[in-house]
């Protein structure tokens, strides 16, 4: 909460002068430790494993703060469970020329992706987004692939880097990326982007809510009335509401964050509901839905829809990424792109 505390007192205080009443309250302001969500997260993990019985607490507690704290990982992940890691870490191996060898490759390969990719890119996207209104809709758009190219880039490459170390001490982590961009929907993509968060928010907020007595209740009670497909959406539903409030919020104490958070909810949730339209429209004119080309247009349009929600995410405020998809939808033109305007957003055809 020492996080999020001074986003709701600043909601709280902007309601309070909304409704005419003569009470402000004094906004906090807090340092954060670095990794406060990494930490916290691992933490959560450990302590709910160790209350359904999957684990032993630990009663070693260097090895607990190891497991805690490995440096690599502190930053930005990716999250790791005390049955992953914990051992991996306490018994570490002698450095095998094997493991350095394959752990600089990678840690290499991820430098590449930050260094030249990433950060080259950083300059254009830093323009667009700072000054959107300067540019047709085209450009926006072409700002916005830029930002989710070098967010997987910078993310991705971190990934590399940290999973190179770790390889260095002989440890393997897991896996927290599996090439998204070939996803063919929504849902597929949060299962290859971003995964140990993904499956944290599935195993210690999803299931659980889904599983409580009063979901069950509700989705028995709503499977007599709206059918076996249907009726277990609800209780889903409320439960995937929860998760991607949750995750927008997670990413940050602004409400940028929890719109990208409500998005891809929307967005997934449409998929479960029309899945079985989808699926005997389909049928009726003899699509086949898992020919190349079929395969081809549902990553194409998953695609489309990560950019605009990557764009949101990017945006400065909320309402900055509602103009700019506007600009997007009702001036959508590339007549402006050419030479100067490349070197005005600082990408040259080296760069290229």
């Amino acid at each position: 909460m020492i996080k999020y505390s001074p986003f709701f007192t600043t909601n709280i205080n902007s309601l309070l002068s909304l409704l005419n009443i003569p009470i402000q309250f004094d906004i906090p302001s807090y340092i954060m430790p670095i990794g406060i969500s990494f930490f916290t997260l691992q933490a959560v993990s450990y302590l709910f494993d160790v209350y359904r019985g999957l684990i032993k607490a630990d009663d070693n507690i260097l090895r607990l703060a190891l497991f805690m704290s490995f440096f690599p990982q502190i930053v930005e992940g990716p999250i790791c469970r005390y049955s992953q890691t914990a051992d991996q870490l306490w018994n570490v191996k002698q450095i095998e020329f094997e493991n350095l060898k394959l752990g600089a490759v990678r840690i290499l390969f991820g430098l590449m992706k930050k260094l030249v990719i990433a950060d080259r890119l950083n300059p254009m996207i830093k323009q667009i987004f700072s000054h959107y209104d300067d540019y047709q809709g085209g450009i926006i758009a072409l700002g916005a692939i830029a930002y989710t190219i070098q967010l997987y880039c910078d993310f991705s490459g971190t990934m590399d880097a940290v999973m190179g170390v770790a390889q260095i001490f002989g440890v393997t982590m897991p896996e927290n990326f599996q090439r998204p961009f070939f996803s063919k929907s929504i849902s597929e993509f949060w299962k290859r982007w971003h995964i140990t968060l993904g499956t944290w928010f599935k195993d210690y907020i999803f299931y659980p809510v889904t599983m409580s007595k009063p979901m069950k209740n509700l989705t028995s009670s709503a499977r007599k009335k709206l059918g076996n497909h249907f009726g277990p959406l609800l209780a889903g539903s409320i439960a995937l509401f929860c998760v991607w409030f949750c995750n927008g919020l997670w990413h940050g104490s602004a409400w940028g964050y929890i719109f990208f958070g409500m998005y891809h909810f929307v967005l997934i949730l449409s998929g479960n509901i029309i899945a079985p339209a989808v699926t005997a429209f389909n049928k009726k004119l003899h699509i086949n839905s898992e020919c190349f080309a079929y395969r081809v247009f549902q990553m194409v349009r998953t695609g489309i829809l990560v950019v605009i929600g990557e764009m949101f995410f990017r945006a400065e405020r909320l309402t900055t990424g509602l103009s700019m998809f506007g600009k997007m939808v009702t001036d959508f033109s590339f007549s402006s792109l050419n030479y100067e305007l490349m070197k005005k957003l600082k990408i040259d055809m080296h760069d290229v």
